[in-house]
């Protein structure tokens, strides 16, 4: 079953935030991730947003997802990321 990441976004360091998005697509399609959406610009229906880019990735299942998250190689890229932005995310399960 397929699993979701989904994240709420708010970058504060446009240039150091690149260098992020400069090796993330290798990284996530070394686990059979792909991208499903990615906006900067998303309609609030309801409540406060979170962030101002909204991201939801998939995986083939839950395990793909968190193993994806926790590798050596996701976790060095994300020091870009960790230090040019602030960010909620979540892994669920799809239907």
């Amino acid at each position: 079953m397929s699993a979701y990441v989904v994240a709420h976004v708010t970058i504060s360091d446009r240039d150091t935030y690149r260098l992020y998005e400069a090796g993330f697509m290798e990284i996530l399609q070394q686990f059979q991730g792909e991208v499903c959406a990615v906006d900067d610009a998303g309609e609030v229906l309801e409540g406060v947003p979170k962030g101002s880019r909204t991201v939801i990735l998939r995986f083939t299942d839950k395990s793909a997802a968190l193993n994806w998250y926790r590798s050596k190689a996701y976790q060095q890229l994300a020091q870009y990321r960790f230090k040019s932005s602030a960010a909620d995310i979540v892994v669920i399960q799809g239907l």
